[in-house]
């Protein structure tokens, strides 16, 4: 990792392969090869005993980190459209029988817990879904009796948020009782999507051309805030904000609009060492102390339709930036929230490793 420094050129593409000895480019770019990855396994027919289920509940649970906050963006963004309620849990609830399917995500085959959510729901007679690594403690539990999307690509797990939601779509997708096909992408064409974002911040892309370099220029050697300004994306902007930290070593806060709003004079406001409010025509070093931080730079992530009306609801925060796919390409249509949210994802992640390449914060 450099050094951090005002200086660091984002535009040298050559400087920027040089340091990424670890390959965090490329892990953070894969997200649509994930998402592929599942379409390909859902095309050869692994979801097909789901078909005729008129299911209870969906159960979706994450084994961890980043399994979790996909199923927490996926409910989010779909349980309004779903004919069956869509629960998230951290393990298998003692309630789930026959009637329900269970969804267990993770990408540890020997974590207890994950491994016990696995057996729960077969003991319980559940339809289960297991969308981790077929090998150890998991394949033990499994025995053949589980439908199973293992991952194809393997990538560290801070790196799976896209192939944990593609599984949860495929299973929601794959039952036509949940009524929410309508409202979920093509995996294919999501891939693509998520694609798409991964060539546009590209190394060899300048800052102007490339949104995940914008972001990352606009996030160095600030104090930054993440916020959501829906369910969807506020779960978003905790995955960002915990990609900052993994990513790049930065700290950041993440919150709904409304918090950050109520937030407002705490996140502008400068004082001295002294406590006295900053004023730098008569600030003196020697008696007020150090000149303190920058306010706090606030990104607004949006999959709003209308990008005027989310910037109105964010522009009572002073030095906000709006983060958004609507409005940035000349073509009207809209896309689907759910591609929306992963691009968002994608462009994050890479902004990450770019920071890290950079030195972080």
């Amino acid at each position: 990792m450099t050094a951090p420094s005002p200086l660091f050129d984002f535009d040298d593409s050559s400087a920027l392969i040089a340091a990424d000895i670890d390959g965090i480019l490329r892990m953070s770019a894969l997200g649509g090869a994930q998402i592929r990855a599942t379409a390909s396994a859902v095309d050869e027919q692994a979801l097909d005993r789901l078909h005729d289920l008129h299911p209870r509940s969906v159960v979706l649970v994450g084994g961890d980190a980043r399994s979790a906050r996909a199923a927490e963006l996926v409910v989010a963004m779909l349980a309004a459209h779903a004919t069956v309620p869509l629960v998230v849990a951290p393990t298998t609830p003692t309630w789930v029988g026959p009637l329900d399917v269970v969804v267990v995500a993770g990408d540890d085959a020997g974590d207890p817990t994950l491994v016990e959510s696995v057996a729960a729901g077969l003991q319980r007679r559940a339809e289960v879904v297991v969308g981790a690594p077929d090998e150890g403690p998991i394949r033990a539990a499994v025995a053949g009796r589980a439908l199973l999307l293992p991952p194809r690509i393997h990538l560290p797990s801070a790196y799976a948020l896209a192939r944990h939601v593609a599984v949860f779509c495929a299973v929601l997708t794959a039952m036509a009782a949940t009524k929410v096909r309508s409202h979920v992408p093509d995996l294919a064409e999501l891939a693509d999507a998520v694609d798409n974002e991964a060539a546009r911040n590209h190394p060899s892309n300048e800052v102007f051309h490339n949104p995940a370099k914008s972001l990352a220029v606009r996030m160095y050697s600030r104090r930054v805030a993440l916020a959501g300004d829906s369910p969807a994306t506020t779960s978003l902007a905790r995955h960002g904000a915990e990609m900052l930290l993994l990513g790049a070593g930065m700290i950041a806060a993440a919150a709904s609009l409304p918090d950050t709003l109520a937030a407002r004079d705490r996140l502008v406001a400068t004082t001295t060492g002294t406590g006295e409010p900053y004023d730098p025509f008569f600030h003196d070093e020697q008696l007020d102390g150090p000149i303190p931080e920058a306010p706090v730079r606030v990104f607004v992530l949006s999959t709003d339709d209308d990008r005027r009306a989310a910037q109105r609801r964010a522009a009572a925060l002073p030095d906000m930036e709006l983060v958004s796919v609507v409005g940035e390409t000349e073509s009207r249509a809209v896309p689907p929230v759910l591609e929306q949210a992963l691009v968002l994802a994608a462009r994050i992640e890479m902004a990450a490793a770019y920071l890290r390449l950079a030195g972080g914060r």
